[in-house]
């Protein structure tokens, strides 16, 4: 199973009725779900909701006692089907992944759930991936959210919020037979704090009792002329439904202010950005209390008109806070004061960015503005003396790229050796650690248009006569949505271009959790499951596996093989070696413990002769290994900077190998340090000191100058 583990973390999931649970985000939802009564859970990993999947295969254990079934679904789309089991029965489901490239892939499915409703509470956890720090396509939650009439819960930042959004949620989607999504920002995963807790609940209505009781009903089906009908029930009956449990519940939040001439209507995960700001400005305490009302949508959608009329009513201005674009909330707001024929001047966007992160910094510029227009003898500071935080320094940027001594290195090392003998290539890239390829040193790959559709992205390419394109792709793409729409695709239409899978053995991109070919044995799951067989099953012939990707000549060799072969149909290369973060995730501790215990370990490093450097630094350029940087040159008569390998080297190999694939100059070497050696190891260490004693005493020798008897002229020297 993969090297990380929450074992210990899940046995906070036991706390019962009043006690106080410590810790992260992501494991108050899981008690939280445990709370509710949820009856199956499942889900796809991807930041930042990864480690929810991690928590709940840890916690199998406790999920069996309660009669909870945990499913980590093969895509998000098989995790949105499985909430066809709350469509008939009273059944609480569950199931995450990261938005909106989750989402995008579950709206098939999704958009069937929502048309034809549900009977058991339907919650849909998605990590709102948005900001200066995503991965992903900068798109909002909020847009499916409307299109398909899903309700959408965004909490304050803080444990008990998030805890109450959880139980909320599935309440709400029962009240309104409407499946609800809670979106969870990447601060909200994150954020440690504390709730008091309730007992576990097993489940009311139980799988085994669906099954043994099966209930249809075809106006749950999505087809006509029950369709039809679907769109006059979310208006006219699913929709006030959720209205009234929302007011009757307090799910969004009005908190007052002394100065309620002003207002301020915000997102719920947006609510420690905002309180942080208005005590810059000297408008809240630390403790959350702000001199100004404040009016927390921890619902989005729908909307409360009353709710937001009635704040408005009595303010002469008002400021939508609403991150990212476009201004749903704003338009919609906009919509409702006029409807009610209320003046209240509203500001937005005029005053905040119409795209990107609501930072600290941009949240407090958007507050300050907004006051300035409407309540300027509020503020404490002046143009002519603003804010300090005006004067912080902006963070650098901070590229992504490859860990240390990562496997899939190697191959685009190979990649750019064969690029300089047959020439540039299409490059079709894919999601996954193997897009940082992109980036210097490599500067390979030409679109990425989703997960697992790297070969699809290059198919219009076949049959060009400008040569094979080339698609890369993982083993998590493979498994989630490229041995259907790349392999077979590329099989059944004949393509003629090359497909690399690289097989790491784990979904390292979203934390190390296991696929169907993991290696290592999984309790709970079915693995050890070879791509090799999977690609021919669907009819691939000219397949090639690489069992070590850090051969970067055997991996050039291959790869000039399957661009120039005359061999028809799709040429795959599925190139192995294991994610180095999980493997020493696994060793490093092995390594401590023998190292406490005096027993003797070996391990590798690489380093580079500085009388051998040439100092053109083209091991660098085709390896980008963060290990390997410059230093000063030692010799006085070369001003060039000759390369180092640091502290932090993995003893990989890739230099070494990269120098002698690339025929570059021979200073690499490597090392064997070994700690706690035996009598063996110490005779040797005397032997080979005492040869290279004696090889330096006769190198000095024959550099020592001639006697001075021997150097008249004329005069040989014996």
């Amino acid at each position: 199973m993969a090297e990380r583990t929450f074992v210990e973390e899940t046995k906070k999931l036991r706390l019962g009725e009043g006690e106080t649970f410590h810790g992260e985000g992501i494991l108050a939802v899981t008690k939280a779900l445990l709370q509710s009564g949820v009856a199956y859970v499942g889900g796809y990993q991807g930041a930042p909701i990864s480690h929810l999947m991690d928590v709940l295969h840890d916690a199998q254990p406790i999920l069996e006692e309660l009669g909870v079934h945990f499913e980590n679904n093969a895509s998000e789309a098989a995790a949105a089907a499985m909430l066809a089991a709350s469509v008939n029965y009273p059944l609480r489901g569950a199931v995450a992944w990261k938005s909106t490239v989750g989402t995008n892939v579950a709206s098939d499915a999704l958009a069937n759930l929502a048309s034809g409703g549900v009977t058991g509470g339907a919650l849909i956890i998605v990590g709102e991936d948005y900001g200066d720090g995503s991965s992903i396509m900068q798109e909002r939650t909020h847009a499916f959210a409307m299109k398909s009439q899903i309700w959408l819960l965004d909490p304050r930042p803080n444990l008990p919020s998030i805890v109450k959004a959880v139980e909320m949620g599935f309440e709400l989607s029962e009240a309104s037979n409407t499946p609800v999504m809670l979106e969870l920002r990447i601060r909200a995963c994150h954020v440690h704090g504390r709730f008091q807790t309730q007992d576990n609940r097993s489940p009311g209505f139980t799988i085994d009792e669906a099954l043994a009781n099966p209930v249809r009903d075809t106006s749950r089906i999505v087809l006509p002329p029950a369709s039809f009908q679907h769109e006059h029930e979310k208006v006219n009956a699913r929709w006030p439904a959720a209205i009234k449990f929302i007011q009757e519940h307090g799910l969004n939040e009005t908190f007052p202010g002394e100065h309620a001439e002003v207002g301020l209507i915000l997102q719920g995960g947006l609510y420690n950005s905002v309180i942080r700001g208005l005590e810059r400005l000297g408008l809240a305490d630390t403790f959350g209390n702000s001199r100004i009302p404040l009016h927390v949508l921890n619902v989005t959608y729908p909307l409360v008109d009353s709710e937001l009329a009635a704040f408005c009513a009595d303010k002469r201005a008002v400021l939508m806070i609403e991150e990212g674009q476009p201004d749903y909330l704003e338009q919609a707001l906009a919509s409702i004061l006029r409807r009610a024929d209320i003046d209240t001047r509203l500001h937005g966007k005029d005053v905040l960015p119409k795209a990107g992160e609501y930072t600290g910094k941009v949240m407090l510029e958007g507050l300050r503005g907004f006051l300035t227009a409407a309540a300027p003898e509020l503020l404490p500071y002046t143009e002519a003396a603003p804010a300090p935080d005006q004067a912080a320094p902006t963070l650098p940027p901070r590229p992504p790229g490859f860990c240390t001594g990562c496997p899939e290195r190697p191959i685009f090392t190979a990649m750019k050796l064969v690029e300089r003998e047959l020439g540039p290539r299409h490059v079709s890239c894919d999601i996954g650690c193997h897009l940082f390829s992109i980036l210097p040193p490599f500067n390979i790959g030409n679109t990425t248009m989703g997960y697992g559709l790297g070969a699809s992205a290059a198919s219009a390419f076949h049959g060009s006569k400008g040569g094979r394109a080339i698609s890369v792709m993982g083993d998590g793409g493979f498994w989630h949505n490229g041995l259907t729409n790349g392999v077979a695709n590329a099989v059944y239409n004949g393509d003629d271009d090359v497909l690399l899978i690289v097989d790491n053995f784990y979904s390292a991109a979203t934390g190390g959790q296991d696929l169907p070919s993991s290696r290592a044995e999984n309790p709970i799951r079915h693995t050890n499951i070879p791509i090799e067989q999977a690609v021919k099953g669907v009819g691939a012939k000219w397949v090639r596996v690489i069992d070590r990707t850090y051969d970067v000549q055997r991996m050039k060799e291959t790869l000039t093989e399957a661009l120039t072969t005359k061999a028809k149909g799709p040429k795959v290369i599925i190139a192995q070696s294991e994610c180095m973060l999980n493997l020493q995730r696994r060793e490093k501790p092995k390594v401590r413990q023998a190292l406490k215990e005096g027993k003797r370990t070996v391990r590798q490093r690489f380093g580079v002769d500085s009388d051998t450097c040439t100092g053109d630094h083209a091991c660098i350029r085709i390896s980008g290994c963060p290990s390997l940087s410059i230093q000063p040159n030692p010799d006085p008569l070369r001003e060039h900077p000759i390369a180092q390998v640091d502290n932090t080297c993995v003893g990989c190999g890739l230099c070494g190998e990269a120098a002698h694939a690339a025929v570059l100059c021979p200073s690499f070497y490597r090392a064997d340090v070994i700690s706690h050696p035996n009598r063996w190891d110490r005779l040797k260490h005397r032997w080979r000191q005492g040869i290279i004693q004696r090889l330096q005493a006769w190198h000095e020798k024959r550099l020592s100058p001639l006697p001075p008897a021997a150097q008249s002229f004329g005069e040989t020297h014996a």
